[in-house]
């Protein structure tokens, strides 16, 4: 039985995407390229890895003990790349971070940005994720460092704090609901929106909270980004749910008033966490202490 890293690195991506087709694109190989290498493997073993069906994939109890093993080498096998990478001129890896919509959108970019700016070296592979999932995720060893909604429970997981915000109501000047302080999210469910696409974690999240309550988004277009949702209301297709970082920047150059929503979930503390910070790999430890000191600025 013979697996190499790439062996190992395909097969994590392979189960992690639920397919092998979007697990061939994450680790850049052709589809019958990796469909062969997964099948090789299944032979070097003997036994199936992966349970094949109409929906995708999913590990056999022979795939998850590999799964386990392997997230344990390859992050080995960076760390090694990272230690080694000192010797040649600087810090070196790769982090990979799961990140909810609020942080992704509004904090990162310019956080991320300063940190690549100081170490060329370094690359991130950033995905967005519901807060719930990504703690799941990162104590499974699926990403270095997740953030997340404060609300969440993070279980043992290692944690930091990282930004404040919340979530409002954007609605076009001289709608019914521009002169209203606050409003219910139950309440605006009468009216059409403007949202994210549906795949979006944040839009997963309304839908879900829009289920209990009832009464389904009437989403009449799907967007991607905040700033497109607000301009898009200003055109008075529908009202929007946005940060309040957002709507308060896009009031400045479009016609909408935000709004603020009575319900504790639109308050958003963010959150950073990790399994553990003296196990990350050097790289990964420098974002952490980057992005903590970043809190509030």
């Amino acid at each position: 039985m013979q697996f190499d890293l790439t062996d190992l690195s395909l097969f994590r991506h392979v189960v992690e995407a639920g397919s092998i087709t979007h697990g061939a694109e994450r680790a850049h190989l052709a589809l019958a390229a990796a469909s062969t290498r997964i099948r090789n493997m299944e032979k070097s073993l003997g036994a199936p890895l992966l349970l094949r069906t109409r929906a995708g994939v999913t590990p056999t109890p022979a795939g998850r003990t590999l799964l386990q093993h392997a997230r344990a080498l390859l992050a080995q096998a960076e760390r090694l790349r990272e230690d080694l990478g000192s010797y040649t001129g600087g810090l070196t890896g790769q982090i990979r971070i799961l990140s909810n919509t609020n942080a992704l959108t509004e904090f990162l970019p310019e956080a991320l940005g300063a940190f690549l700016a100081e170490h060329p070296q370094v690359s991130i592979d950033l995905e967005e994720r519901l807060s719930d999932e990504i703690v799941g995720l990162i104590a499974e060893g699926v990403g270095d460092l997740g953030i997340v909604a404060g609300t969440v429970d993070t279980g043992r997981l290692e944690t930091y704090p990282f930004r404040s915000d919340r979530f409002v109501l954007v609605v076009p000047k001289g709608h019914a609901l521009a002169s209203r302080a606050s409003i219910p999210f139950a309440e605006v469910l009468e009216h059409d929106f403007v949202g994210l696409d549906r795949a979006s974690a944040l839009q997963r999240f309304l839908a879900g909270k829009a289920t209990r309550i009832g009464k389904p988004i009437r989403l009449r277009v799907q967007l991607r980004s905040f700033d497109a949702v607000c301009r898009m209301v200003e055109a008075g297709v529908g009202l929007g749910i946005v940060p309040e970082t957002t709507a308060r920047r896009a009031a400045r150059t479009t016609a909408i008033i935000p709004v603020e929503l009575e319900d504790a979930w639109a308050a958003r503390d963010l959150t950073l966490c990790i399994r553990s910070l003296k196990d990350l790999p050097p790289s990964a430890r420098q974002l952490v202490e980057h992005l903590r000191q970043q809190k509030g600025s």
